[in-house]
């Protein structure tokens, strides 16, 4: 048996749920109830992220075992470990859903390696008293996509839960991709999703809702000793200052995903991360032409509530919900406006700089000219990745016809960058012409520094769905090799090649690579 440093808190030091059948049901007075996963028929192990492992403390030998796919599987409970699912509420699109809970998600235990805790969930591995109508399992296209991007995102450098691997278990899976009553048999599938805490915003407001003071300070004081150490003040203070730290938080994240373009799909305050972690990975996806009021999700597609553009927007009216949580420990209303006051701020302060170095100016920032990018890479329908990529190949000797060359593959359809938007790129690059020639770097350092900052691979829908479909034929080395390039994603890889390129025509439309449902 591999031998793990087992070291629960969050099932020892809060309430438990007194109920111990596994059965669908409101949960009170408790932060979570006790459940074990189900046992798959015939589990195999398609993947497994080394270097998570090492983070646990796993060896490769001992990620080959039996015991490890056991582990991971759900097909048994490690020694002297209480798997449990966590109760909490949450907005979900902007309405109050109540309690809701963790559906499909079991936590095994917590660990500690190398003076670090960690919360090792699996995702997919059966029903919970939080699984409402639903069956608790997960399919092997939406567990793909979980698995290559909660380990793509680290590497970007974006704040994100881990993943340590990925199960098929061998049994059919009933759903319906677009839930338009065309439900069909998939193959389920199981992630291991690994992080210090999977506290959500959602697990504060099932509390506050239930005015069960009690138990709200009990889950912040956990939270605070665990997660947030170094504060140290007493009494409404101590609450304050943990708030502001989540803000500052999910500032950092939000600020990432801006980024490099990343479109979280669904961010309900359940699937909001207490330590300012990107969570729960269901119809995400980057900006592929350049649309500031793209959604990847089905469900969104009328109102857009999660698009690109207003996910900032989106995460303060989130900490607001949070702040309303947080409130009967805390009852400052000017003090808790300041804090969330300082989300704008920050943000405001920090997005600007972050565009700059994007195109890798160091010059104060220019709105106007910033504003004049936007529009014209939404006109232009521009591949986002692959423009901020290549504007890094351009010199300062360049004219703005050459510049304006360096870039045309970032358009899907560079035959209609004619006549008025012709003119207007061309007046744009000559006023970047201007400004890099204005800049002390040389091109080879603007160059370096831009490719830092602005990734060449990211894992878009269409290579998750291209893995997904050799996936089911049972050929899975396309997983391996998107996760092999998503590791290093601001490298040149030129090997690797192929994978620098725009979203293809067939994928335009095609579901899984454009538009995605809850269940993807």
């Amino acid at each position: 048996m591999m031998k793990l440093n087992l070291n629960d808190t969050f099932n020892k030091e809060l309430p438990a749920d007194s109920n111990v059948s596994n059965t669908r049901r409101q949960v009170f007075d408790a932060a979570f109830s006790f459940v074990s996963p189900r046992v798959p028929s015939h589990p195999k192990l398609l993947h497994v992220a080394d270097e998570v492992a090492e983070l646990l403390g796993i060896s490769q030998a001992e990620t080959q075992s039996l015991d490890f796919l056991n582990l991971v599987s759900g097909s048994a409970v490690y020694p002297d470990s209480k798997p449990y699912a966590m109760a909490y509420a949450g907005h979900q699109f902007g309405n109050w859903a109540g309690q809701l809970g963790d559906g499909r998600a079991i936590n095994l235990f917590e660990m500690l390696h190398n003076n670090q805790r960690w919360t090792l969930q699996l995702k997919g591995a059966g029903e919970t008293p939080y699984s409402r109508t639903a069956d608790g399992f997960a399919v092997l296209r939406s567990s793909i996509r979980e698995h290559l991007c909660s380990e793509a995102m680290h590497y970007l450098g974006v704040p994100t839960t881990r993943s340590l691997s990925l199960v098929t278990t061998g049994d059919k899976v009933l759903r319906d991709v677009l839930y338009n009553g065309n439900a069909a048999y998939e193959d389920g599938a199981v992630v291991c999703r690994v992080a210090p805490s999977f506290i959500r915003f959602g697990n504060f407001q099932l509390f506050a809702a239930r005015k069960d003071s009690k138990n709200l300070k009990a889950l912040a004081d956990y939270t605070i000793e665990y997660f947030y150490p170094e504060i140290t003040v007493p009494g409404k203070e101590k609450y304050l200052q943990f708030y502001q730290e989540v803000v500052n938080r999910t500032v950092e994240m939000v600020l990432h995903w801006q980024r490099v373009g990343f479109v979280h799909g669904v961010m309900n305050t359940d699937n909001m991360s207490i330590l300012g972690l990107t969570i729960d990975y269901g119809p995400y996806g980057w900006l592929e032409d350049y649309d500031p009021d793209w959604t990847p999700n089905t469900t969104d597609a009328e109102g857009r509530r999660y698009r690109f553009r207003n996910q900032p927007d989106i995460a303060l009216w989130n900490l607001v919900q949070l702040g309303n949580a947080l409130y009967p420990l805390i009852e400052d209303i000017d003090s808790m406006e300041q804090v969330l006051n300082s989300y704008s701020q920050q943000f405001d302060s920090q997005f600007p700089i972050m565009q700059q170095q994007k195109l890798g100016l160091q010059a104060e920032y220019d709105a106007d000219f910033q504003d004049e990018l936007i529009t014209l890479l939404t006109a232009s329908e521009t591949d986002m990745t692959i423009f901020y990529r290549n504007l890094a190949n351009v010199v300062k000797t360049d004219t703005s016809d050459e510049a304006l060359a360096k870039i045309t593959i970032a358009f899907y359809q560079p035959d209609k960058i004619v006549t008025t938007l012709k003119t207007s790129w061309l007046n744009w690059m000559e006023l970047y012409l201007e400004k890099i020639k204005a800049e002390v770097l040389s091109d080879e350092e603007r160059k370096q520094a831009m490719n830092t900052i602005n990734p060449k691979y990211v894992l878009r829908n269409y290579m998750a769905q291209l893995a997904i479909e050799a996936a089911e034929k049972e050929d899975y080395s396309l997983i391996n090799e998107l996760y092999t390039l998503l590791k290093n994603p601001y490298n040149e890889q030129l090997e690797q090649e192929k994978w620098f390129a725009k979203r293809p025509d067939w994928a335009r439309h095609k579901v899984g690579c454009s538009m995605l449902s809850c269940s993807s």
